[in-house]
């Protein structure tokens, strides 16, 4: 099983995973190319619609097959074949959980119809009793806790919504942005997926790597990969990422918590979307994200609000120099004036 981890295999995802006899991966995280007419290093993304649901089958059928009895599998898609490909996964006998809709900041312009702002993700899992889904790595404060301070409310927070539209796209001015891939995906959206739909130690597989947004993800989180890719530039530079990334892991480390924590810390932050101040300054709001992280961590190990609040604000500015100095500061002032409100409660 150890030549499948951590490597990315160029060629053909159909011809690779064909060739492999026993399943092997825990997940499977898949966002194929959309049949829109995006011009790819080695793929021209425009094909007659049978010709791409034939093939859409095929790269499905293959990922299944390498799929552990117990494993999940997502899909991102977009409108214009997503109902066709949900049939197709029902159909090679993937079980139906979640069509999520991420929405996202900086949708794509229009003219003559409204723009869009949206991707879908479809959830399937193997067996539909027996999988993974780890509520408390993806629990998030209810606005009875943050807003109302009920105490009818559970302590453990709420499962996210099945929309989710705390996640922008990845625009060319964000720090994240790989400028050598038209299509990125956000950190933020795999990491969600990879914590509730896998353990540490897990297998990942993306067969269209592309980016290597769910190797990044994948290796923050302490699990392991297998990608394919046609490109042989995609793959060389999406290892270089993976490279840089844990170089950059091993020079970030502050007071005692673990590369793990400080990524948990990052995604918790993102997920509540209120601003550092907001938090460290507010005790009734650190004591929630306090509880929340160490609900999420699941390891015993328990931070005090002290040391969550010195992390928080070590990492205020990594955080916002993620964004879009210019292009995200109107969402930015939104984010600040709403957590006036939400103060004013307290």
């Amino acid at each position: 099983m150890d030549k499948y981890l951590n490597k990315i295999v160029c060629g053909d995802c159909i011809e690779i995973l064909s060739g492999i006899e026993e399943p092997f991966a825990d997940l499977v995280f898949a966002d194929p190319p959309f049949n829109i007419g995006y011009q790819y290093d080695k793929y021209h993304d425009k094909v007659k619609s049978k010709n791409y649901l034939d093939w859409s089958r095929d790269w499905i059928k293959a990922c299944k097959n390498v799929l552990k009895p117990y494993g999940s599998f997502y899909i991102a898609i977009g409108d214009d074949y997503a109902a066709q490909l949900k049939l197709i996964a029902e159909d090679l006998g993937l079980i139906f959980r979640n069509w999520i809709i991420w929405h996202y900041t900086f949708g794509q312009q229009t003219k003559a119809k409204f723009a869009r702002a949206h991707t879908h993700i479809f959830y399937f899992v193997n067996d539909k009793k027996n999988f993974t889904f780890n509520d408390f790595a993806v629990r998030v404060p209810s606005d009875r806790q943050l807003i109302y301070n009920d105490k009818r409310a559970d302590s453990r927070g709420k499962m996210p919504d099945d929309v989710w539209n705390q996640f922008s796209r990845i625009c060319g001015t964000f720090k994240e942005r790989e400028g050598w891939h038209p299509c990125q995906m956000p950190e933020s959206v795999l990491k969600r997926i990879i914590t509730v739909s896998s353990n540490p130690g897990d297998t990942v597989l993306d067969p269209f790597m592309g980016s290597g947004t769910t190797a990044a993800a994948t290796v923050q989180l302490n699990r392991n990969f297998f990608g394919t890719e046609l490109s042989q530039d995609y793959a060389q530079n999406a290892l270089k990422r993976i490279e840089a990334l844990k170089e950059s892991e091993s020079k970030n480390l502050f007071l005692s918590f673990t590369p793990l924590e400080i990524t948990e810390l990052k995604r918790l932050f993102t997920d509540m979307n209120i601003p550092t101040a907001s938090i460290v300054n507010n005790q009734n709001l650190l004591s929630l994200f306090t509880n929340q992280f160490n609900l999420r961590m699941n390891n015993g190990k328990k931070h005090n609000m002290q040391t969550i609040a010195a992390a928080l604000e070590n990492l205020q500015l990594d955080y916002w120099n993620n964004q879009a100095a210019k292009t995200d500061r109107t969402n930015v002032c939104r984010q600040n004036k709403g957590m006036q409100k939400i103060d004013n409660l307290f």
